[in-house]
């Protein structure tokens, strides 16, 4: 899989070779929607909490008597039913949302995330933006004119989550200059996750090959544990056929 490099005019300048245990990934639903719920889920803070009638302030002394008063018995004033009082089921900050993600699941759904970017023409490489300073400046015009050639609007002031950059070599002049543009999020490429790829408008990768060989590293180290995995199952077989010789021998 061959596509084009451009520069920050927008202008060809190269090409760069995509594995396709990357960028040619089959898109999976179920898969997709289990990683990014529990991504989310693992971002949430539990700030909602209320306080139940035994955290509220006062309430120590019985209201009025039990009987002879006429009104309806009461112990105390923070009791759920009276205002003030505390709350009955309520959100407590002590719920923990978080959720395990398998590591082999997380990285199929990032290359699912990136095949289905790149299928879509949403996916842009760029050779280098050429940033040695940091000045928001540069990185604006930067990605406005490569928006502008490629035919997409990222500077519009209305256009939200509108570009992912991602960095092969997060230098701090490159991040510091893209981080205060509003609609535009910096990412290493080392740190893509698919709530980031899918959240954004279009994805654009600096660096390509660079960022390409991080990226196979990351999917490579996958492909060596499946290739683990049947020879542990060979060896179980075998082990499994040794006892049932020995059983056989001593009959």
């Amino acid at each position: 899989m061959k596509y084009d490099v451009y520069n920050t005019q927008g202008k060809k300048s190269g090409s760069v070779e995509l594995p396709e245990r990357v960028f040619d990934v089959a898109w999976n639903d179920s898969l997709m929607h289990q990683v990014v719920t529990s991504m989310l889920s693992n971002a949430r803070t539990p700030v909602a909490h209320v306080k139940e009638r035994g955290e509220v302030r006062g309430g120590g002394k019985k209201p009025w008597q039990q009987k002879g008063t006429g009104r309806a018995r009461h112990g105390s004033i923070r009791s759920p039913i009276w205002r003030g009082g505390g709350v009955t089921h309520g959100p407590r900050n002590e719920k923990s949302y978080a959720r395990e993600i398998p590591r082999k699941m997380r990285i199929k759904a990032l290359a699912m995330a990136l095949s289905r970017k790149l299928k879509s023409g949403e996916v842009v490489f760029v050779d280098s933006f050429g940033i040695d300073a940091p000045k928001t400046a540069l990185a604006k015009k930067a990605i406005a004119s490569l928006g502008k050639a490629l035919g997409f609007n990222a500077m519009h002031e209305k256009t939200r989550n509108a570009a992912l950059v991602a960095l092969a070599d997060p230098r701090e002049a490159s991040v510091k200059s893209f981080r205060n543009i509003a609609n535009i999020e910096c990412r290493a490429v080392r740190e893509l996750n698919p709530v980031s790829v899918m959240r954004n408008s279009y994805l654009v990768i600096e660096n390509p090959e660079a960022a390409v060989a991080i990226l196979a590293h990351r999917f490579g180290e996958q492909k060596k544990d499946e290739k683990k995995a049947p020879a542990k199952t060979k060896r179980a077989k075998a082990s499994v056929t040794s006892v049932r010789e020995v059983e056989k021998g001593d009959q």
